[in-house]
């Protein structure tokens, strides 16, 4: 743990860099600060001292010295104002980098990555997480700095007012010290902890809410309230811990400093009445005294602060640090103009190696031709797309797309060579016209339209109150599942791809629609080759190859007329869709 705490910190530093122009202007400016507010005792200690008693006033000298102190406020309100100004600028651009390198390193993750984490989770780390981190650097480096400078000069005034008062309040010191260092431990801890319980609540609630129909429809609202409270009382016993530790800082530290104030006043005053100290002098002192001991105070509070800073950017810090995806060779090639034969040789893969799942898959696919994957739930059939779109790399064997293995090409020009419509669909925040149009952003309007005319979904667009120009909401929740499901086919047939991959496309939508589609498929696939996976087989009852997985392996395979006369597992499948 101490050795991640130190790691994160030359980190954050790290982070620093780019800005250090401007933090080195900061510190000058709290140098000023703390330079400034450190005179202004000594003119106050003077402004007593003018004051002798009755009708015994120097006015002249008094008026002097509230003039530099007015001067002398006026230069620390203006530093303070100019530093903190750069403070936030400094601390809001970190941020922004920080979640900018959070965000695009998301983009270069595997797909085993988010398979294998909860998405709760990882937003938690790039938005709050990095929110938190925020609020401790705006607050802590600067006051950090300060604190420190503030209480080495106020301890060079002090020795030049009296060694010996000065020797007793510094003895006292180190009792504060080591209470800071003791709580800062204890608190980074819990406060990790904290943030790892609160990305598991907001798992939880994004949970709920993407199933909101499924828990309504189950009645499960009793379940998943108590599953919440769990994670609440988990996040509540971390949080408690943590809130403990820090909020245990304040008094502890101003326990030490009231034994550092008394001391001083107690000494200051044997040595005003011994002669070695005057009165104006002891004024100075004691308010020394009070501004040597207010750093440790707020330090601490800082200390506390940074402790979950640090700790939220270590969580940041471990996604930034996840491995990406297997890099592309620098050599590797791209397909253009792809025919579309597909062949894989002796293809096996497991997401875990306890599991072994494909297991020596050979296929021959001919361009033009249709290929239909059928079989049981967890078969495999799924994988498969995701190795023919090398969302992952097989672990032997290989996949070629025109004799050319895809191990040896660039990643982007793979799946630039499939459109591919899944059952889960997926739009963006924009308009109607722009999500067609994603794959060609310039392209004219009667392109976007001929495309949604194709995919059955022109008629109710032109329903629609502005058209094409219907604003989507966050995930398409203005539009029916299989309004989602034409647009998502509308988008891939403006693609013009040279393959089609259709994991259950057209799932979502009703007989009647689900025809016209799959004419529209016939069409715009003619010539070219397509992997279908399908549940309902009177779907692909019209492709030349049917694969029928069990278990991770293709048992059966040939035509629906073929396979239904050997009366195998197929023919049993497909009638039981009947009974």
């Amino acid at each position: 743990m101490k050795k991640t705490r130190k790691s994160t910190l030359r980190r954050i530093f790290g982070l620093m860099k780019p800005y250090r122009v401007r933090l080195f202007s900061s510190l000058v400016l709290a140098v000023v600060i703390v330079g400034t507010t450190l005179y202004l005792p000594i003119l106050i200690g003077r402004a007593v001292d003018k004051i002798v008693g009755p009708e015994n006033v120097d006015f002249g000298g008094l008026l002097a010295i509230l003039a530099s102190m007015a001067a002398v406020m006026a230069v620390t309100a203006g530093a303070q104002w100019l530093m903190t100004s750069i403070n936030n600028t400094v601390a809001y651009k970190m941020v922004r980098d920080l979640r900018t390198a959070a965000f695009e390193h998301l983009q270069e993750l595997p797909l085993s990555y988010l398979d294998s984490h909860a998405s709760g989770d990882i937003i938690s780390r790039v938005i709050n997480d990095v929110d938190q981190f925020s609020e401790g650097v705006l607050m802590g480096f600067a006051q950090f700095f300060t604190g420190i400078l503030t209480i080495v000069l106020t301890l060079v005034f002090m020795f030049r007012i009296n060694v010996f008062v000065t020797l007793v309040v510094i003895c006292v010191t180190p009792l504060g010290m080591f209470t800071a260092a003791f709580i800062a431990k204890k608190t980074f801890v819990h406060f990790k902890a904290q943030s790892e319980r609160r990305g598991d609540m907001t798992s939880v609630v994004e949970e709920m809410i993407e199933g909101f129909s499924s828990v309504k429809a189950f009645t499960m609202e009793d379940e998943v309230c108590r599953s919440f409270e769990e994670t609440d009382e988990k996040l509540r016993s971390a949080s408690m811990k943590a809130i403990f530790y820090s909020s245990i800082t304040n008094p502890s530290t101003r326990f030490v400093n009231g034994l550092v104030y008394a001391g001083a006043g107690v000494f200051g005053a044997l040595s005003v009445i011994a002669g070695n100290l005057t009165v104006g002098g002891l004024t100075c002192f004691l308010s020394y005294a009070s501004q040597y001991t207010r750093p440790f105070n707020e330090i601490s509070g800082v200390v506390t602060e940074l402790q979950n800073s640090i700790a939220c950017a270590a969580r940041i810090f471990e996604l930034i640090d996840e491995k990406t995806e297997v890099p592309d060779e620098p050599d590797a090639g791209t397909f253009t103009n792809v025919n579309g034969s597909v062949s894989l040789s002796d293809v096996c893969f497991s997401y875990t190696p306890q599991k072994p799942l494909i297991r020596n898959i050979n296929l021959e696919v001919k361009p033009g031709q249709r290929i239909a994957l059928v079989g049981p739930t967890g078969c495999g059939k799924t994988t498969m797309i995701n190795l023919l779109m090398r969302f992952y790399d097989t672990d032997s064997g290989s996949i070629k797309i025109d004799g050319t293995d895809i191990r040896t090409a660039k990643r982007e020009s793979v799946r630039a060579s499939y459109g591919m419509v899944l059952q889960d669909t997926w739009l963006r925040h924009g308009t109607i016209r722009e999500n067609i149009a994603m794959s060609n952003p310039d392209a004219p309007d009667e392109e976007v339209i001929n495309a949604a005319k194709e995919a059955h979904a022109h008629s109710f667009i032109m329903r629609l109150p502005h058209g094409y120009d219907t604003v989507i909401d966050e995930g398409g929740a203005n539009f029916s599942a299989g309004q989602k499901q034409l647009l998502c086919i509308a988008r891939v047939m403006m693609a013009k791809p040279s393959m089609l991959i259709l994991d259950e496309a057209t799932s979502s939508i009703d007989t009647r629609t689900e025809i016209l589609v799959q004419q529209a498929f016939l069409k715009i696939m003619t010539g070219h080759t397509s992997f279908v996976v399908a549940h309902r087989l009177s779907t692909i009852r019209s492709a030349d190859i049917i694969l029928v997985m069990r278990d991770g392996q293709i048992i059966e395979q040939g035509s629906h007329d073929e396979l239904m006369a050997k009366e195998g597992f197929y023919h049993r499948l497909y009638m039981s869709q009947y009974d």
